[in-house]
This record gives C-alpha cells, structure tokens and sequence, in this order.
C-alpha cells in the first residue's frame, strides 16, 4: 500500500522532473513512509515519484519506480495483488524470472507477456497503478474493479498531472486549482463527490474498473472500461445460479475463505476491525478459522450507549478467541480529530462515521500494519434499512390520491407539531420505525416524500442532503451521475436489486471506500476488504434473491455464514451503523466551532454558498426545531476544507436556465 504521483510535458530543460515527481510524491507520505523513489526520463517529459509503505516483500527489491525485465516498463504502483503467487507461477513456466517477491514485479512481467489490459484483468486486487512504455512513449493509468484505491489526473497548462491524491497535484509547481461548483453542487447533495468529478476544476478521478492511454504527443487520453459493475450484473442475469440453500451457501463460504487467506498474506502484522455487526464478525470468524493463532481484533467504544457496540464485538472475540483491544473515547477525544479531517480526506467529505474510523485506524496501527474490513455486504446483500423502507413508503404513497399527496408534501414544513403525534402512532403499522432524535422532524421529513412521483425519486430523496443543492451553490450547473434517468435505466433489474447497483458504483466507491483508504492511510495503515473480491460480486448478482432478503431479513446468505461460527445470541440485532451523535455535538462542543465557519459574512464573501440559506438551517437546527446536522455537516466540511486549501474565490460562472430545485425531470424533495 502506498502513493505516487507524476507528470508527463514537453521537454523542458529548465525543470528537472525526476525532483518534481518526487515532490509531489513526498506529499503522500502518510501512504508510504517507509522508502522513497522518483525517476525520470527527460527526453521523453515523464517523471514518477512514490512513497512506499512495505508490506509484501520488505528488501530493497520491492523498491518502486521499478523497471520491468527486458527495461521498456516503469511502473508505479498503490495496492496488492492477492493472486501474484498463482499469476508468479504461471509466468514462471513461461519463461519469466524473478529477483524479489513483489506483487510488483509479477505485475510488470504480466505487461510483458500479456499486456496492460489483460495483466489488470487477470489480477485479483485493489489498486491504482502508472506504467509509463519507454518504446511508445505512452502512458497508461489504471484502477481496480470496484474502487478500493484512488487515482486522480488532468491538466495543468501543459503537463498532465496524475497521483493517488489531491494533495499530490497541488504540490506540482505553480498549479492553481479553481473548486468547481458543479462537482460542490453534487457534493452539497450527497456528503461525496462521485467519480469522475473532483472539487477541482479540470482535475478527474479515474473511475473503478477503467484504463486511461495517454498516447504520444496525444492531448486528450482514452478511457476504455475493462470490467464493470453493469456487466457483472447482466452476466448474472444471464446465468443465474441453481441448487439449494445449502449448496449456494458452501459456494459462498467457499469464495469467501479463499477472499479471507489471499488478504491475510503479510509480511508486517495483520489484524481486523471488528464491530460486531454481521460483515465484520464474518471476516474475523473466517480469519480466525483459517489462523494458528489468535487473530488481532480492534474496536473502538463510545461513551454514549446509544453510539456504543464495543461490547458486542467483545462477546464475538471472545467467542472466537481473539486477541482483542478495545478502546473507549469521550466527546473530546472524538472532536479532536475534526481539525484534521481537511488534510485526512483531501477533498470535501461529509460522512460523520469518518471519525471513528480514523480513530479505530489510529488505534490498531499501533499494533499491526495492514487490517481486514467488513466493508461491502450492505451494498451486495440488501443490508442498508433505506432498501425496505423505500419500498414500504411508495407502497403507502400509492394508496393515496396524487393530488392528496401533493398536498401532504406540500404542507409537511408548515403543519404544527401537535399534528404529527397522532401520525407517529401508526407509523409502526406501517412498518416505519423511526430513529432517536426530533421524531417529529423526521416523520415531517417523511411526509415530504409524498410529493415523490416514483420509488426512483423516493430512494434518491432518502440519499439526499441538500435537495436545493442548485440554489445552495451559487452559480452551478448539474452534470451527469449514475442517479440519471433513473425510472428508464433499470436494465431489467428489479427495484432492490436497482437500488443495491446504484449504491455499489456510487455510495460505495465515493463514500465508503474513500473513508476506509483515507483513514487507514492517514495513519500508514493498510485496510483490505474480502467481501470486495469481484469473484465473490459477480457471484452476489448471480443468486436468487431468496438468498439476500428473506422473510423480510435482510442479508440471509451472510448471516446463514456466520451463524456457522458463531451463536446468532451474540450478532443477532438492528444494524446499527458507525456512527457519532453529531447533532448533539453541533449543539454543545462543536457550537463554536461551528459558528466561525458558518458566518453569514464569511460565507457572502467567499461567494460559493448562499449564506442565508445556511444561516435558516443552522438556527432551525440551533434550536431543535429540526435536524439538519447532515446537511450542516456537509456545509461545514467544505468551509473546513476550503479554509485549510487558502483557496481564493473566483468568479461564479453563468449557470442560467438550470433550475434550482430539479435535475434531469428527477423531483429533489426537501428535507
């Protein structure tokens, strides 16, 4: 695991690119604080700067930039390669010979026998990687399937810029970065900002499962897709697998034991995080059973019981028989983070849970050097409760006349509180549960949704934290998402299934993925992922749909698993989330901090936001009113961010005949 960076230009002998590289590689650090490299070949205008964090091969001969054999390759490259023993050996009987024992140098001799594409295909991995062809003078980026590593890229003047974060561009000389309104626009709306958008004018993230060429002399780069998401669904609609419960689930237990060993292969300490909740207790369940010894497990407890499932993941370790740590924080522990979180995540990022990840991060680093994560089992197996309860409201909606739902949706912010406690008593008829807080502000959110015109539009609403994102950001325009035309897209799925897709190009890689890499990365830390093998996706799009919901139980199939190895007493409860009471915080210990970065003249003269529009929601959430603390946060991450950049307003561009509160005909409802 580790960073690079780089940047290929006309040849320009005032500038020694091989010290450029390697500058904007040394702002990467915390990716790889354990070597250093950078090389260049002037005459061709390519530099490669790397940061390593040794896990895999920890001799001088894992040292990167590496040249490959014959010397046409140089290749940088972030992540693991959990099959390069398999892939080492084929290549061996071929011919190929190897110094070390890199998943680097398989890669390479991979290139050189099968080519860029076909070695990325056969690699079973997470990464994002630069191979730059001496003989073509061509450079080529890639990244994995499903978005566990980053990669950004784009212009600046006359040199391509490319590395695993932002930080790394912005240090490549005289690079002045404009934030794009559009890409806030959206980030506004969702807490992340979706691939192929940055916050950074010109700048691009590569997207999962993708190739970028960049040929000689070539301006424009090609992108060509070498696996995705919408294939491996299509393919499993195709060929859906048949057989009985039994037999599916050895077929899952089967592929997620091989998942388990391939990721726990190291040659630092290795560990998992452990919560509690079903993915992480499988992980650890599988690691256990495949160890000799015990298993190092981590979980962080809170205080507050209601935020707490410390003590859940104790019973599951001790049952397993890991060697456990736990470590309890208070409010002031937790809040103590937040001034880094600009400098952690690098651009705007809104998901609260991001600071007790980079808390149980921290604390496992200071025992092992690469953990396994339970990541991925919500978006493949139905886990997430906005999956039943968009189903249940348009269900409800339905019943009711278009007019009279306009109506509701209409009236939900102007009726009295005194109405809503009657509507609360039979929300559990309705299947409804609400979470703690303001229940009355959340059942008027509810109500709003009645104005929805499809499960599309409720589903997208649920998912939404700004639904006037166009009004809140001055002078931007939309652009183009996976949430697009989304009642005409379907592709023949059905509507769980279409929600579970969205989640796993969108949610998953730009919000959950982006906060496991960066946190574990801001303390040099590794974090895999087995339920992101993409053997064992496409075999989730292949099963029937009994084995993901069933008698209404969400993520059948992989609690079947663990109850294998562990009593269902111990794990067998609401999900809960990782989460961090927020809205409490924003009203208490946060309040000031807040408050400076939420002041009306600030935000007037900065001119991206419109600042009386965050000042309504501030007071209304100020007073309990409602809650407005995701929103608030998304608000807040970007001043924090924008404050730490000293980044200077520019012009706001034109954005007319968009319209603030629509987008591509989808209603954006109001929280």
């Amino acid at each position: 695991m580790c960073g690079f960076a780089g940047v290929v230009k006309k040849r320009d002998p005032s500038q020694d690119l091989r010290e450029t590289a390697g500058g904007m590689a040394n702002a990467l650090i915390c990716r790889g604080p354990d070597d250093f490299g950078s090389w260049s070949e002037a005459s061709a205008g390519i530099g490669l700067g790397f940061r390593r964090l040794s896990i895999v091969d920890l001799s001088p001969l894992g040292h990167q930039p590496m040249h490959s054999a014959s010397g046409r390759y140089v290749i940088v490259f972030n992540g693991e390669i959990y099959n390069f023993l398999a892939l080492r050996e084929e290549l061996t009987l071929l011919g190929h010979q190897f110094r070390g024992h890199s998943d680097t140098e398989v890669l390479l001799a991979a290139v050189e026998q099968w080519g860029f594409e076909v070695a990325l295909t056969r690699s079973n991995g997470m990464f994002a990687v630069a191979l730059w062809d001496r003989a073509e003078k061509t450079l080529r980026l890639g990244r994995d399937r499903v978005g566990k590593k980053p990669l950004y890229y784009g212009w600046h003047e006359d040199s391509f810029l490319f590395g695993s974060e932002l930080k790394a561009l912005r240090a490549y000389p005289g690079f002045d970065p404009r934030v794009d309104r559009d890409s806030l626009r959206l980030f506004m709306r969702f807490g992340y900002i979706p691939a192929p958008y940055s916050i950074y004018e010109g700048i691009k993230k590569l997207a999962p499962g993708t190739i970028l060429l960049l040929g000689s002399g070539s301006r424009e780069p090609q992108l060509k897709t070498y696996w995705s998401m919408l294939s491996a669904v299509r393919e499993g609609a195709a060929r859906p697998l048949e057989g009985s419960d039994s037999a599916l689930l050895d077929h899952a237990e089967g592929l997620l034991r091989d998942s388990v060993a391939g990721r726990m292969i190291a040659d630092v300490p290795l560990g998992a995080f452990l919560s509690g909740g079903i993915d992480s207790s499988l992980i650890v369940s599988l690691m256990q059973s495949q160890s000799s010894r015990p298993v190092n497990t981590f979980c962080v407890g809170f205080e507050d019981g209601a935020f707490n499932e410390a003590a859940h993941a104790r019973k599951i370790a001790s049952y397993l028989g890991t060697d456990h740590r736990e470590l309890y924080v208070t409010p002031r522990d937790a809040l103590s983070i937040i001034p880094d979180l600009p400098l952690v995540f690098d651009e705007p990022f809104a998901d609260s849970s991001q600071i007790p990840t980079i808390m149980v991060s921290k604390f496992a680093r200071k025992s092992v050097t690469v953990c396994l994560s339970g990541d991925g089992g919500d978006e493949f197996f139905a886990g997430y409760s906005r999956y039943g309860l968009t189903e249940r409201l348009w269900t409800t909606m339905m019943r009711l006349p278009v007019g009279i739902r306009d109506q509701l949706g209409r009236g939900a912010s102007r009726l009295p509180d005194r109405v809503y406690e009657p509507l609360m008593n039979a929300l559990p008829l309705l299947g409804v549960r609400l979470p703690a807080g303001n229940r009355v502000d959340r059942l008027r959110k509810l109500l709003a949704l009645a104005r929805c015109e499809s499960r599309e539009s409720v589903y997208l609403a649920l998912m939404t934290l700004w639904s006037d994102s166009g009004s809140l950001v001055l002078g931007s325009g939309p652009v183009p998402t996976a949430f697009d035309n989304m009642t005409s897209n379907r592709d023949g799925l059905d509507f769980p299934s279409f929600m579970m897709f969205l989640d796993s190009i969108s949610y998953l890689p730009d919000d959950i993925l982006v906060k496991l890499d960066r946190s574990t990365m801001s303390v040099s830390l590794e974090g895999r992922c087995p339920l992101l093998d993409h053997r064992f996706i496409e075999f989730s799009w292949r099963l029937p749909a009994r084995m993901k919901v069933r008698d209404g139980q969400r993520k059948w199939l992989l609690r079947q698993l663990l109850s294998r190895y562990v009593p269902g007493d111990l794990w067998d409860r609401p999900k809960s989330g990782f989460t961090v009471p927020i809205g409490a915080w924003l009203r208490g210990p946060l309040r000031g901090w807040a408050e400076d970065l939420l002041d009306h003249k600030r935000l007037r003269e900065e001119g991206y936001l419109d600042a009386d529009l965050v000042t309504q929601k501030w007071s209304e959430h100020l007073s309990g009113a409602r809650e407005w603390h995701n929103a608030l946060w998304a608000v807040l991450m970007f001043q924090s961010w924008l404050r730490n950049s000293a980044i200077e307003p520019h012009e706001v561009r034109s954005c007319k005949g968009f319209e603030s509160n629509a987008q591509n005909g989808i209603p954006l409802m109001k929280q």
